[in-house]
């Protein structure tokens, strides 16, 4: 038995989906069963990972699970430690390209919280598996999808900043190939995780146009200005900065390329266009 928090979620419903697709037992948490639309093949679970007692039940005969830092919160620890008493065996955790090993401080607020969680997993005495996808290209839905749809116009900074952004299926690929996996097989990797080719921000835009028929613009802003429209379109401020920081870095310099997804699921990564193909109503007005 497979257990997956975040499973209503952009990377969770592919995990569900896939390990449906493989033929295994799949629990399903969130917050509302009710409202989960999950395969009718998933036993779908309610609970609060903010009480992890509350959970230990569903957590009866599940093997390995897979940890969504947004449904677990702060409470990693003690959600582990339930999971650990109830014979869980290995995680696979969701966590950022942003850490980085061998430093004394993290850089960022997104890179500190997800070594805080990286951290209380290492601690739990269970098998784990880091996967550390860089730029979701999902984010797009919520930044650039709303701006498409009225204007036709993306407004933001850094439109030379390249990025390799992932579709959130091959992230769940790789999380359900570590899941499956025989023991040992995964355990104490890091996986840095992207998409096949590095795009820049006019790229991404470009190919956008392209992909689903339409005439669109990019209107670089300076970056403060750029950080305002962020605001605006619910990015919290704290990671409106690191996104930014992020961009300023990766102007005219090639994103690189994680050879990660093709070796661990047999291959190649999505691109970005077929990533647009998946979603293109969210983009025509």
């Amino acid at each position: 038995m497979f257990f997956v928090t975040g499973s209503t979620g952009n990377v969770g419903r592919h995990v569900v989906d896939l390990l449906l697709a493989e033929g295994a037992k799949v629990r399903a948490l969130t917050r509302d069963p009710r409202a989960a639309g999950l395969p009718p093949g998933a036993e779908v679970v309610g609970g609060d990972l903010g009480r992890p007692e509350s959970l230990a039940p569903a957590l009866d005969a599940v093997t390995a699970l897979f940890l969504n830092p947004a449904a677990v919160g702060g409470s990693t620890a003690g959600f582990l430690a339930a999971a650990r008493e109830r014979g869980v065996r290995r995680v696979v955790l969701l966590s950022s390209a942003s850490v980085r090993d061998g430093v004394a401080e993290q850089q960022g607020p997104i890179a500190v919280r997800h070594k805080e969680i990286e951290d209380a997993v290492e601690a739990s005495g269970l098998e784990w598996t880091f996967l550390r996808p860089g730029e979701f290209a999902t984010n797009l839905l919520f930044q650039w999808a709303p701006q498409i749809r009225a204007t036709g116009t993306v407004r933001a900074a850094y439109g030379m900043a390249a990025m390799a952004p992932i579709h959130e299926r091959d992230i769940a690929a790789v999380a359900v190939r570590a899941l499956l996996s025989g023991s040992g097989e995964h355990a104490g990797a890091r996986y840095e995780l992207s998409g096949p080719e590095s795009l820049t921000q006019f790229d991404k835009l470009r190919i956008i146009g392209e992909v689903t028929g339409q005439p669109l613009r990019f209107e670089e802003l300076p970056p403060e200005e750029g950080r305002q429209a962020m605001v605006e379109q619910g990015v919290p401020s704290f990671v409106a900065d690191a996104l930014l920081a992020y961009q300023a870095a990766a102007v005219r310099h090639d994103a690189p390329v994680s050879p990660a997804v093709r070796d661990l699921t047999g291959r190649p990564g999505l691109t970005f266009a077929e990533w647009v193909a998946d979603h293109a109503e969210a983009f025509r007005g």
